[in-house]
């Protein structure tokens, strides 16, 4: 059995995130969706928030499970058995960064590769950050998220009561 892992923080779940997950899941016949513990951001949602609503946008999908990690992702992988790490790319400044991951993983888990997956086109420009941005200002987040989403983040800012992102 073919085991991946798709990392990231998901904070929110953007249409660009449901992409690259619907693409891996095909390729693997298990994936994880794992939701990392990052000190460096500052989250609008707690992890289980988070792995809730991913799990809505994938409801009766079969082959992908949801879950959260610490730590270095090679454990992580090499704990759930994957022998494949999916990363989404929107522009090449995105490639930079994810290539010295990549080899630095490599180096680690040499048994463990990264595929790196092109996000479609209408989503090269969305990142969970642009969508935090886009509500704290009052905009509409129409093909950015799904509604569910948009009304948990709106929800957020309402109730934030001065707590900046």
């Amino acid at each position: 059995m073919r085991v991946g892992i798709y990392p990231g923080s998901f904070d929110p779940v953007t249409y660009g995130h449901r992409d690259i997950i619907q693409r891996a899941s095909r390729l693997v016949d298990q994936l994880y969706v794992a939701v990392a513990s990052n000190p460096y951001k500052q989250p609008f949602f707690e992890i289980p928030e988070r792995i809730q609503m991913l799990e809505k946008c994938f409801e009766g999908t079969r082959n992908v499970i949801f879950d959260h990690f610490n730590g270095l992702l090679v454990t992580y992988a090499k704990e759930k058995g994957a022998t494949v790490i999916f990363k989404g790319l929107r522009a090449f400044s995105d490639f930079e960064n994810e290539f010295r991951m990549a080899l630095a993983n490599r180096e680690l888990a040499p048994e463990v590769e990264t595929v790196f997956l092109m996000t479609s086109h209408q989503y090269a420009y969305l990142s969970s950050s642009l969508v935090k941005e886009i509500v704290s200002l009052g905009g509409n987040l129409k093909g950015m998220v799904p509604p569910f989403v948009e009304k948990k983040l709106k929800n957020y800012i309402k109730n934030r009561r001065g707590k900046k992102f």
